[in-house]
């Protein structure tokens, strides 16, 4: 994916320098559409020869959940004429990669087999910017396979806790 990755580059940093005053707001709108852009039906429409810029461009301001500023609206308006709009969840990575190293903060994925209520999340959040000794922007993601724990991912680290990862020690130690 180095080509999606070499495309996306510019366009991120170029919105990140047109954004430096509302990154927050800019990384909100900017994930919704990497979202909506990251579906395959929207692709195979926006690939079509019959489909114009301006069907595209409707179709996924329609989808968007919030309302897009003119900023917004102007970006998507040049990735779709661009024919970029397959790199739009790459953009809206390196977005955000940028956006966290202006700021020193990470961001760091839960997954967890159960729903975890949000002052739990809070106190994980705090134990876990001890462990990897910065700043972090915890989400969390449903993973029901793991049966109980977390597995954390924090860039290319992960710490993994769950049961299926014990359940998995322990058939390697049996088995050898």
């Amino acid at each position: 994916m180095a080509e999606i990755a070499t495309i996306a580059r510019p366009y991120a940093e170029a919105l990140y320098k047109a954004s430096s005053k509302d990154l927050a707001g800019t990384s909100v709108w900017l994930d919704d559409l990497a979202v909506s852009a990251g579906s395959p039906d929207l692709q195979q429409f926006a690939d079509s020869p019959k489909a114009t810029s301006a069907q595209v461009f409707d179709l996924i301001a329609g989808v968007t959940q919030a309302a897009l500023p003119e900023a917004a609206k102007n970006f998507l308006r040049t990735v779709i004429d661009n024919g970029r709009l397959s790199a739009m969840p790459e953009i809206a990575a390196q977005f955000r990669a940028l956006k966290n190293a202006n700021s020193g903060s990470s961001d760091a994925v839960v997954y967890s087999a159960f729903p975890i209520e949000s002052a739990a999340l809070a106190d994980l959040g705090k134990t876990l910017e001890k462990r990897f000794a910065r700043r972090l922007n915890v989400s969390v993601a449903l993973e029901p396979e793991l049966i109980g724990g977390v597995r954390v991912v924090v860039g290319d680290e992960v710490l993994d806790t769950s049961v299926k990862a014990r359940l998995q020690q322990m058939k390697v130690a049996l088995t050898a």
